[in-house]
């Protein structure tokens, strides 16, 4: 039994209450939906070419599914942090997805309902007494339509304890270090990339159909991360902007979540210099792309998002289905985060076919696996995509 004070006591007062937080001030422009592919490495021009968009099903430019936690101001993640528990830091341990068949396109205004969920406590390796809490954020649209709903999970645990364990860790060391790719290596991964490319773009705007069940989705590759890529996954972000949200009316304690003090923002000092809430400069986020912070809440060196992790596995899903299809329904557990020199592998197989009651579409189940280059899990999951009835002839 471990000995180490764990207080939840004031995250017991914060579960099923409506939470306030902050909403976009302005309606998606088609440069934000530009920029969150550009920063998610998604190259399908169905997001980003206003001549592909307008052949297309939609018939003009709209956001992939995975848009939905771009409008949000903590990437989803606000309702499954409240209450404070002094010295805590937080990491994404998973995120499950309902979506509604709705696209969220240029022009649209995003609000949100938030709620805590639930939260348990149970001992981890890496840093002993851990809180699991889940937290439901509801995507609504200007005209009253549910797009989406995530329910996130929250990871909080001592910092100075999982960095008290990772330095007694016998390969903390080894860890720390970030894999050299040769220029061989480096030309295979990029043509592994361009032959996963090349599955979307073949499909165009045809639909998929004749899927089978124990078929394997072609793999994506991502990578090698760098604090480069990090930091541009961290601006295609709305919430970084500066004044693009404004506060919501209700109660939150997100802010008073008993942050490091290293990883804190100063709301004052931010009326004359944004940059010390930012998040990536000051705040809990600046681990990511500082080796110093991240080794300071008990991480090897700097490392990604869980919020992108969940937007790889989407847009994946969403590039193989094609334009004619949707995810209706995912799960996912992040096990381990993308750490900078490393590479990330993406691969699902469909395990069962049926019917999606609302539409009396076909529905495909799959299960997903991301995994880095030393075949170490990072998230897992299930989904259910809604796949196209007919084919039509090519035009």
């Amino acid at each position: 039994m471990s000995t180490i004070v764990f207080d939840t006591s004031d995250v017991d007062r914060w579960v099923g209450v409506p939470l306030g937080g902050r909403t976009l001030r302005d309606p998606i422009h088609v440069n934000d939906v530009r920029r969150w592919s550009q920063g998610m490495q998604n190259p399908n021009p169905l997001y980003f070419d206003e001549d592909c968009a307008r052949d297309s099903r939609f018939g003009k430019l709209v956001a992939p599914q995975s848009f939905a936690v771009c409008t949000d101001d903590s990437h989803g993640a606000a309702p499954s942090i409240q209450g404070s528990i002094p010295g805590s830091h937080m990491l994404f341990g998973g995120d499950e997805w309902w979506f509604f068949g709705l696209r969220i396109e240029p022009g649209d205004r995003i609000t949100r309902d938030r709620m805590l969920f639930d939260y348990k406590v149970r001992e981890t390796r890496f840093a002993g007494p851990t809180m699991f809490a889940r937290g439901d954020t509801t995507y609504i649209n200007h005209r009253g339509q549910v797009v989406a709903k995530q329910r996130s999970t929250s990871i909080r645990y001592l910092a100075d304890e999982a960095q008290k364990r990772r330095a007694a860790a016998a390969n903390a060391a080894a860890a720390a270090e970030a894999p050299e790719w040769s220029d061989d290596e480096l030309a295979a991964i990029e043509a592994r990339k361009l032959a996963y490319y090349r599955t979307f773009l073949d499909l165009g705007h045809l639909r998929r159909v004749d899927v089978t069940v124990g078929e394997r989705l072609p793999q994506r590759v991502i990578g090698p991360h760098s604090i480069a890529s990090f930091t541009s996954e961290w601006r295609a972000f709305l919430q970084n902007l500066w004044g693009a949200f404004r506060i919501d009316p209700g109660p939150t304690s997100l802010r008073q979540a008993g942050w490091l003090t290293e990883m804190d923002r100063d709301v004052e000092k931010a009326k004359i210099d944004p940059t010390q809430t930012d998040g990536l400069y000051h705040g809990p986020s600046r681990g990511h792309v500082n080796d110093r912070f991240a080794q300071r809440i008990g991480m090897p060196r700097a490392y990604g998002y869980g919020a992108s992790m969940g937007s790889w596995i989407l847009d994946y899903l969403g590039n193989w289905v094609g334009e004619w299809g949707d995810v209706v329904h995912a799960k996912l557990a992040y096990k381990a985060p993308a750490l900078s020199g490393d590479v990330t592998l993406i691969d699902a197989t469909v395990t069962a076919l049926g019917t999606d009651p609302p539409t009396g579409q076909p529905l495909a189940t799959l299960e997903v696996v991301m995994k880095n280059q030393r075949d170490e899990v990072m998230a897992e999951g299930v989904a259910e995509v809604r796949l196209p009835t007919v084919a039509l002839p090519a035009s």
